[in-house]
């Protein structure tokens, strides 16, 4: 019989949407983001300009969801769109009042992961990273 108690992909959604409900409420309260732009704010400051397309693959976010977020964020001017004939092949660039968001907001979201594993031992962090990157894996075979 199935328990949804202790049935992985259950529990995985669970434990995600209470740590990213725990994020949203600072950037929504402080920065007025959501946080589907908070993570194409973060993969473009890590990865430098990227696609709509190239946002999806690295968010895991349907298009949708990214083309929201990437209208929003340049309606604030916090995203630079430029070049491509549509919305795939646009580039897509952090502008500085975007990048000084992103260094504002940083700390903070390390902060908030720190104190999520503040309980965990540095060897059951490697462990908890090394089993989430397995289960990844996974998820894509």
């Amino acid at each position: 019989m199935l328990r949804l108690a202790e049935f992985l992909p259950y529990r995985l959604s669970v434990v995600s949407n209470a740590i990213s409900d725990r994020v949203a409420r600072v950037y929504k309260a402080r920065f007025g983001l959501k946080i589907p732009e908070w993570r194409v704010v973060a993969v473009v400051a890590e990865r430098g300009a990227i696609t709509q397309a190239g946002l999806c693959e690295a968010t895991a976010m349907d298009k949708m969801t990214v083309s929201r977020a990437v209208a929003g964020l340049s309606a604030r001017a916090l995203l630079q769109v430029s070049g491509g004939a549509d919305r795939r092949t646009r580039m897509l660039a952090l502008t500085a009042e975007g990048q000084r968001l992103y260094d504002e907001i940083a700390p903070l979201a390390l902060a908030i992961e720190a104190e999520v594993l503040s309980g965990f031992s540095d060897a059951e962090r490697d462990s908890l990273m090394r089993f989430l990157a397995r289960l990844e894996d996974c998820g894509k075979r």
